[in-house]
């Protein structure tokens, strides 16, 4: 089987790439644009193990290949059913082992050029954390700093929108970033695979050029952040955005509005608070929730969570932030892409 195998090296050089793992382990993370055809299902793989446990490895080899072939089978008469005859697939599994090989070996006997990547996902997944400590080094950032409801992701869309190389690491991860960043309709995606969504995000900059990113602390949600990304980013060159308290508050109101909207998830956002705050505290910002007094409670996180949580952790991180080029910034008006031009022009 060595003259099947292909390296990472060779990605790029396939017509699509088949992941033959369970639903479960694509879920958790896969090479990005890889499609999922499952050799063994989810509650095949378990049973399986089993039986390599319990049984004999003979038993469970010789149950686990018919699971293999019928469901080869199954791909082959559903999934692959319109492939060419000059279709290059690259098939992958956990560590380039039976699965993958049992998948390319069939393929190959049909008459498609299929190759098996060495070491699959698990070597991919070395390779994604080698370029995570790697990538961040290579690259110039422009921090936006500022404290919550200043409109800096608002700014960073609207830079991306100018042209400018933007990392919206929120995105990646699929939360704002506070204690009430958790977006009540998104899950979070697993630590694997924000990892390689940011890698894959990293290697698409010119490193000629600088890369504007929101500042964020170590953790978003529940997801962290690569310890070379984040030296990188309190190295880098900061822009501290500045808005009015009348403007943060009317950001908050839109930018909260899912929040507002579903006020018992709020409630339990804002429990999940308590130690940072008095419960006499939290227990007045429910009571803001439960009366819809959207405004009120703006100010309230603004004056008593979000500026002070500001004050103490941000000059400690940011070494550019004494230096730090000032942006007044309007985050509810119609002009946000000419504000975006501007300071691009400015920084030139």
């Amino acid at each position: 089987m060595n003259h099947l195998l292909a390296g990472l090296d060779k990605l790029h050089d396939f017509d699509e790439i088949i992941d033959v793992r369970t639903p479960l382990e694509y879920a958790d993370d896969h090479i990005p644009g890889a499609c999922n055809a499952p050799v063994l299902s989810n509650e095949e793989r378990v049973l399986i193990g089993t039986m390599y446990k319990q049984v004999s490895p003979f038993e469970a080899a010789r149950a686990g290949a018919a699971l293999v072939a019928r469901n080869i089978a199954r791909h082959l008469e559903t999934t692959f059913a319109d492939r060419p005859q000059r279709w290059r697939p690259l098939v992958y599994c956990w560590r380039g082992g039976k699965r993958s090989g049992s998948m390319t070996l069939m393929f190959n006997m049909i008459g498609w050029r299929a190759r098996q990547l060495d070491g699959g996902y698990k070597q991919y997944r070395r390779a994604t954390l080698d370029a995570l400590q790697t990538l961040p080094r290579a690259l110039r950032y422009v921090v936006l700093t500022g404290p919550t409801g200043s409109g800096k992701t608002r700014l960073l869309h609207a830079l991306r929108q100018a042209g400018a190389q933007t990392l919206d690491l929120e995105e990646l991860a699929a939360h704002r970033g506070s204690l009430l960043g958790a977006l009540p309709d998104a899950q979070q995606p697993t630590q694997k695979r924000f990892d390689t969504l940011l890698a894959a995000r990293l290697r698409e900059f010119d490193a000629h050029r600088p890369v504007y990113v929101e500042a964020e602390s170590r953790k978003i949600g529940a997801l962290e952040l690569p310890a070379a990304l984040l030296q990188a980013m309190h190295q880098g060159e900061c822009i501290d955005v500045r808005c009015s308290r009348d403007d943060r508050t009317r950001f908050l109101q839109q930018d909260y509005a899912r929040l507002f909207d579903n006020p018992d998830w709020l409630k339990a956002q804002l429990q999940r608070m308590v130690g940072l705050h008095s419960r006499d505290t939290i227990q007045g910002w429910i009571t803001l929730v439960d009366e819809g007094r959207r405004e009120d409670l703006a100010r309230e996180l603004i004056d008593r969570h979000y500026d002070p949580a500001y004050a103490r952790s941000s000059r400690s991180h940011f070494t550019g932030l004494t230096q730090a080029m000032r942006v007044d910034f309007r985050p509810n008006d119609e002009d946000i892409a000419d504000q975006a031009l501007a300071l691009i022009h400015r920084r030139q």
